[in-house]
């Protein structure tokens, strides 16, 4: 049996050192794959990741993002030069969180009216991984990350406080590289609905003595799976924090503030040994 399952990881890693040695490590336009323009028309890309950079090389094709996965491109109908208009326009060059895609645009001067694309969507095939400084997971990698939190039970949760008939609690943290996963429920006893004005996140001394001698410091969400907005009863949410280390004399504060008039707030504070604890994907 063992020497059956070496067998197999052999193959993987064989299939795998191939598939490495057939990509060259530079691109020529006649080997990309082709996307075919027709006056008129409009093709819509639909890439996996959010869309972070586009380039066009031809002056003849116009593009937007109408939404951020979501590339609109077409020929543009005002150019006094599409009778002209040459089959080659080159390259378009689209950049994900995580990959970069090249395809050969074209523009025929005839067509049957049937082969028309309409739709495009991005295949890992046609991608090639990047290794961008600063971007570890995509946001699809974190939202699949945290539905999966999402929809867990919670029996224990790690940390919770109330005031003014509001709650915060920390069901649970998870810990994936250099980030930081906290599902946070939101609860609301009062018949008062409760209008988000903010929620942050602090690293601050444990024991407050003097105001003067108080060391705040902001930690910056670098994603959430929802917008965080008015809710009358509860409200579930995941926050992604970038990995940070302090000492044991200090917590990560989390602050709920609500618009004026009434302006209630409420603060959970999170040990550093909770952190220590998070569960690993």
């Amino acid at each position: 049996m063992k020497k059956h399952h070496f067998l197999i990881l052999a193959l993987f890693c064989f299939i795998g050192y191939s598939a490495h040695c057939q990509q060259t490590p530079d691109a020529r336009l006649g080997g990309l794959p082709e996307l075919t323009l027709y006056r008129g028309h409009t093709v819509h890309i639909l890439s996996p990741e959010p869309i972070q950079y586009v380039d066009i090389a031809s002056s003849h094709v116009s593009a937007d993002l109408p939404l951020e996965n979501v590339l609109r491109i077409k020929l543009k109908g005002d150019s006094t030069q599409m009778e002209q208009l040459d089959y080659e326009l080159g390259a378009i060059t689209i950049v994900g969180d995580n990959f970069m895609a090249q395809y050969r645009l074209t523009a025929p001067s005839w067509t049957n009216g049937r082969n028309i694309p309409a739709l495009l969507e991005i295949r890992p095939e046609h991608t090639r991984p990047l290794e961008v400084s600063g971007v570890g997971l995509s946001r699809s990698q974190m939202k699949s990350l945290a539905l999966g939190l999402l929809t867990k039970t919670v029996h224990h949760p790690v940390r919770s406080a109330k005031d003014y008939g509001l709650g915060i609690t920390l069901n649970g943290i998870s810990a994936l590289g250099d980030y930081i996963f906290l599902d946070v429920s939101f609860t609301n006893t009062s018949n008062l609905s409760y209008d988000v004005d903010e929620l942050r996140f602090f690293i601050e001394d444990k024991k407050i003595t003097k105001a003067t001698n108080v060391q705040t410091v902001e930690i910056k969400p670098v994603w959430q799976y929802q917008p965080l907005g008015e809710f009358k009863k509860k409200h579930r949410n995941v926050f992604v924090l970038k990995k940070a280390t302090f000492p044991g004399s200090k917590v990560l504060r989390v602050n709920l503030a609500e618009k004026q008039i009434s302006g209630r707030t409420v603060n959970l504070k999170i040990k550093y040994r909770d952190i220590l604890k998070a569960d690993t994907f």
